[in-house]
């Protein structure tokens, strides 16, 4: 049996796109490391400097709060130096292409982080750079938010496999897509519970029970709410509308019957300490934001700015969301310790 060491080693020099570049134990290992870099933290009120210097671009196409933070305290934190290129202050996809501009970042740099739109410039980003690329989120996937959200989970019930997690919502935007897949790799049962129409895609749902055939993890894709709940150890939600989609009637239509509140939680079935509810955010629970405030004026059908989740499930003891956000920077120094770091500072003990 190897060692989380041989693990990680066996990630260095290798890029992050989407959950399946990696093996099911290397993304436990992933997982592993960051709890071990979180405690290292609260033990010491540091960690070890596995970066070195290394020079770290971060490019986002698309805006970003606890995942551009991740990455820059995250960087800092593990002796790195990063720069940060927001979606109008380069030259990139506009006076020059992927490809030119990964030979670019390449040359500049030791990592790259890319927040983008197209699966395939991650592929580009990597393929012509030369150095680490990690997708810090695409249209189809959402890989480092997983090694988070699993790590959360594994910290609250102090392990993964024979858990089930519940989706609600769209259930064909990269944070299902990468639900569903990651788990089955890591044997969490995954079910997925929206509309016949925002079920995920077809090669979404094989590729998952490839992994789930290995892990033993049971799938399930349904517009039954009572069914698709019942049994949860974890219920997940996201905002209806994705980053770069407009259609928030027609997602209000669709998914106001899916909003997660308290009596879908009690469908659940599941006793209250061995449930848990998560969201990886922004999410709209309350009238504290003017797009929700807007909403609501805007949109037929829609009572309350209350949309996805409700504030009584948002702010309950079920409620994970934070401590999850949290968990965004340890994981994400996992991924860039893992793959550009110095692991010959590691101490297995």
């Amino acid at each position: 049996m190897s060692t989380l060491l041989e693990e990680l080693k066996s990630m260095q020099g290798r890029s992050f796109l989407k959950e399946s570049d990696f093996t099911p134990t290397q993304i436990e290992a992933l997982i592993d490391f960051a709890i071990n870099l979180k405690n290292e933290h609260k033990k010491y009120g540091k960690v070890t400097k596995y970066l070195h210097d290394k020079d770290l671009v971060l490019l986002f196409q698309k805006t970003s709060t606890r995942t551009r933070l991740s990455f820059e305290l995250g960087g800092d934190d593990l002796g790195g130096n990063t720069a940060y290129i927001d979606p109008t202050s380069s030259q990139f996809g506009k006076k020059e292409s992927v490809e030119d501009s990964a030979r670019v970042f390449g040359e500049l740099a030791d990592g790259i982080e890319y927040r983008g739109f197209e699966q395939s410039d991650m592929d580009i980003m990597a393929k012509y750079s030369g150095v680490p690329v990690w997708n810090g989120l695409s249209n189809e996937w959402h890989p480092t938010q997983m090694i988070a959200d699993f790590m959360t989970i594994k910290e609250n019930f102090g392990h993964l496999k024979g858990l089930t997690l519940t989706f609600v919502g769209d259930g064909r935007n990269n944070v299902a897509n990468s639900l569903l897949v990651t788990g089955s790799m890591l044997g969490v049962n995954v079910h997925i519970v929206a509309p016949d129409e925002l079920h995920p895609e077809k090669s979404v749902v094989d590729l998952a029970e490839k992994y789930a055939q290995d892990s033993g993890a049971k799938i399930m894709i349904t517009s039954d709410i009572d069914k698709g709940v019942k049994g949860s150890n974890i219920v997940y939600t996201d905002v209806w509308v994705s980053m770069g989609e407009t259609n928030w009637q027609q997602r209000i239509d669709q998914l106001l019957p899916y909003q997660v509140n308290m009596d879908l939680m009690k469908k659940t079935g599941t006793p209250d300490d061995e449930l848990i509810f998560m969201h990886c955010l922004p999410a709209f629970h309350d009238d504290n934001t003017t797009t929700a405030k807007e909403a609501v004026k805007k949109y037929k059908g829609l009572d309350s700015p209350e949309m996805e989740v409700t504030d009584e499930v948002f702010r309950s003891p079920y409620g994970r969301q934070f401590v999850e956000a949290g968990n965004r920077k340890h994981s994400i120094m996992s991924i860039m310790a893992a793959t550009l770091g110095d692991l010959s500072m590691y101490n297995e003990n």
